[in-house]
């Protein structure tokens, strides 16, 4: 029996939002004294105070009216609130406004979300608007979590204006449970049942239930971090819960019993954050049950491992599934740490106490000249050097076994009065915001190796640990997270895995019990970071957009998110990876998910199922391995297989050479039954891509057309590289997107 993890990487956030940049114009918000004619605005008319507010304008803008192209450059004007008015304006325009009299300052506007988990925020859903509007937040769906069980009391999972489940639904709540379950929790069995109830004993299964489709909590925060309301990405979706894993791991057997359960009880959505090592498909357990799940109808979302920046670790990567990367918001808890020679390092952490903010306290390096490398990664063992930790702050290298809560207690324990952790060299500037159990933070290795530099060039080396909180406005954002495993897939390589990325890094969503040690509320949260934390994400855009379409296939959802994905961040540049350089297609797959525009996508590649039978033959499969997946006899040999990138995908993953390859692809037409559509091309470096027809033209919905895609190379290639483009369908309302991937291969050197 395989023992599967569970792909988290602890960690925590916050909340708010980023200035709405409109071109070269930020909306300001401006505010000026009262015309000194008057003792207030409020004896103004309108037109004398808006005549008052424009006089503050540029010129150029002050006295002419808006072009009725143009939005308004004055946006609002304040009468009760504040003396003073909104409008867009450039950086240089307001240092001019600076100068006028009656001018007292301005800050550029925030957009103030509901303070959610940010999430919802961040991925573009807003209240009664756009796809959570047109989805009605998921209602009617069904999102089977197998996880770690669930933490039913916790107010995340109330049924408060809950509908009651679809009559479809034949799951159940075990015997034991009955009274916890509702109209929002529908169902909750354990695999295997001898392990007991379904009550989560561990966190990680309730934070992704919360994430995928908790609903509306007031209050919700991490020591006062991220202070605001939680909410999940399909808020009203229903919850099947089936706890497939305990403090021993997740036994395969227990979860394809549970995706067995799960299909009979009529879930719409499985949602798995948990995975093993990569495996041919007729031996991987979840794409077995995923295989089955999809042809019943049910789209299986799954995280795609913990094993980056590494190459070809993902997992999880059958073409029926969705495998999710992970990424940034662009939300930081802030912590800096301040050294004795007054050099600061940015980090992340949850904690967040009243620390003075002048008061610097010896450091310590408890793996200088030890014998014991486990101190080196604050274990236990820590407290041997109590006398040499009290009243210091200890610097903690990540890993080793112990985590980083784990080796915070530790510190503790000795009597440190603070923790540096510095993180792993592959994590880059990935920093968990933990909840810590004293003032902590989590630092870059490179930084970390600065410190340590710091401690070596003194004798009485010193820092102070601050805490500045939520900060609002990465405009990196999304950046890959480290940890987020990475292909080519090995178990098909033509297949372009991961499939998509989400939020993943520092998520608050419900949790059992307080991490402040609070015992007089349910209404507890907290703050981790994984793989397993951007899956239910997606588990729950897939859930939005399942109610928004309700006869869309697994495939035309899947479509749908990957085709209308982001390929650049908030500034409007390529994605990033960890190191900040220019994320590799490998790490993000499609992009990152933009949940609104999935919901209208145009055009979707709607795999057939019987198309997955010669692509199986394709990776030459034997009868009893085909038998083994197919749960029937089948002959490769009496089928004509294809190879792996002729897969009717919405993305293409191939290995190139010195001769051509031609591959077809088939789209549907899901937005306005008339319609055309002409090919657009971004060639990866040194590869011809051509299109035949250029131009696809539908006259009704559901239509489906045919298109040829040949790629070869442009130049003699000398090293095998990884390039990348993609080829985008576009109409005068939707773009289709399909990503390009190319392994450029040298010629074979001929034998002597």
């Amino acid at each position: 029996m395989k023992i599967l993890k569970i792909f988290l990487v602890f960690s925590i956030l916050g909340c708010l939002s980023w200035p709405s940049i409109q071109g070269d114009l930020t909306t300001y918000i401006v505010q000026v004294e009262s015309p000194k004619s008057q003792i207030s605005t409020q004896s103004l008319s309108d037109q004398d105070l808006e005549g008052w507010y424009r006089s503050f304008l540029p010129n150029t803008i002050a006295s002419t009216s808006s072009n009725e192209e143009e939005e308004p450059r004055l946006v609002y004007s304040y009468r009760n609130v504040m003396k003073g008015f909104a409008a867009r304006l450039s950086a240089e325009e307001v240092k001019e406004m600076e100068k006028k009299e009656g001018f007292i300052s301005a800050w550029p506007e925030r957009i103030l979300s509901l303070h959610t988990t940010r999430t919802p925020s961040f991925l573009g859903l807003q209240q009664n608007e756009g796809v959570w509007r047109h989805s009605n937040y998921g209602k009617g769906v069904i999102i089977g979590v197998l996880d770690t069980g669930i933490s039913p009391d916790h107010p995340s999972f109330s049924d408060e204006g809950m509908p009651p489940p679809p009559a479809k639904w034949k799951g159940k709540c075990e015997s034991n449970f009955t009274t916890k379950c509702n109209n929002k929790l529908i169902g909750a069995r354990t695999f295997p049942q001898a392990n007991g109830s379904p009550i989560d004993d561990n966190g990680h299964g309730t934070h992704t239930a919360g994430t995928a489709a908790g609903g509306f909590v007031k209050g919700a925060n991490v020591f006062g971090n991220a202070n605001g309301t939680a909410v999940g990405i399909a808020p009203l979706a229903h919850l099947a819960i089936y706890k497939v894993c305990d403090s021993f791991g997740c036994s395969d057997s227990g979860i394809l019993s549970a995706m067995d359960a799960a299909i009979d009880d009529g879930v719409d959505i499985l949602s798995l954050s948990l995975g093993g090592s990569t495996n041919p498909f007729h031996s991987d357990p979840i794409a077995l049950g995923a295989y089955s799940a999809t042809q019943r109808g049910i789209l299986v979302s799954c995280s795609a491992g913990n094993n980056g920046p590494f190459e070809s670790t993902v997992v999880n990567e059958a073409p029926w599934i969705l495998t999710v990367g992970a990424s940034t918001l662009d939300r930081k808890i802030k912590a800096t740490v301040r050294l004795g020679n007054k050099e600061e390092f940015e980090g992340e952490s949850a904690f967040h106490p009243k620390v003075s903010k002048t008061k610097f306290f010896p450091l310590f390096n408890p793996g200088e000249n030890s014998t014991d490398s486990d101190n080196s990664f604050c274990g236990p063992g820590l407290t041997d050097l109590s006398r040499a930790i009290k009243g210091k702050i200890v610097l903690c290298i990540a890993g080793g076994g112990f985590n980083r809560i784990e080796k915070g207690q530790a510190v503790k324990n000795a009597g440190g009065v603070g923790m540096i952790l510095i993180n792993r060299p592959q994590d880059g500037l990935t920093k968990s915001a933990d909840a810590h159990v004293l003032p902590a933070l989590d630092v870059a290795s490179f930084d970390g190796n600065n410190i340590i530099e710091y401690m070596k060039s003194t004798m009485k080396p010193v820092a102070r640990i601050t805490f500045q909180g939520t900060i609002i406005g990465d405009k990196n954002a999304p950046v890959l997270a480290g940890f987020s495993s990475r292909g080519p897939s090995i178990a098909s390589p033509g297949i372009l895995k991961p499939d998509i990325i989400g939020p993943g890094v520092n998520i608050l969503a419900a949790w059992p019990t307080s991490v402040e040690n609070k015992t007089n509320t349910k209404s507890t949260f907290n703050i981790i970071s994984g793989t397993s934390m951007s899956c239910p994400h997606l588990s729950g855009v897939a859930a939005l957009l399942k109610s928004a379409h309700p006869t869309w296939s697994p495939a035309a959802i899947k479509s749908a998110i990957m085709t209308t994905a982001d390929i650049v961040n908030l500034s409007n540049e390529s994605l990033l990876d960890e190191m900040l350089s220019p994320a590799r297609i490998f790490a993000y797959g499609s992009g990152h998910v933009n949940p609104s525009r999935a919901n209208d996508p145009g055009l979707v590649y709607d795999t057939q199922f019987k198309d997955y039978i010669p692509y199986l033959c394709g990776l030459n499969y034997t009868d009893r391995q085909m038998g083994s997946l197919l749960q029937r006899k089948t002959s490769c040999s009496k089928v004509k297989s294809i190879p792996e990138a002729q897969l009717n995908y919405p993305s293409f993953s191939i290995s190139l050479g010195a001769n051509q390859q031609t591959y077809t692809r088939t789209v549907t037409n899901v937005g306005e039954a008339k319609s055309s559509y002409r090919v657009e091309i971004v060639s990866p470096r040194s590869v011809s891509v051509v299109v035949k027809p250029s131009t696809l033209k539908f006259t009704k919905l559901n239509q489906k057309l045919t298109y040829r895609v040949t790629f070869s190379t442009t130049t003699n290639i000398t090293n095998m590289e990884v390039v990348h483009g993609y080829l985008k369908w576009t109409s005068n309302k939707h773009f289709v997107r399909s990503p390009i991937a190319v392994i450029l291969q040298e010629p074979e050197t001929p034998e002597d």
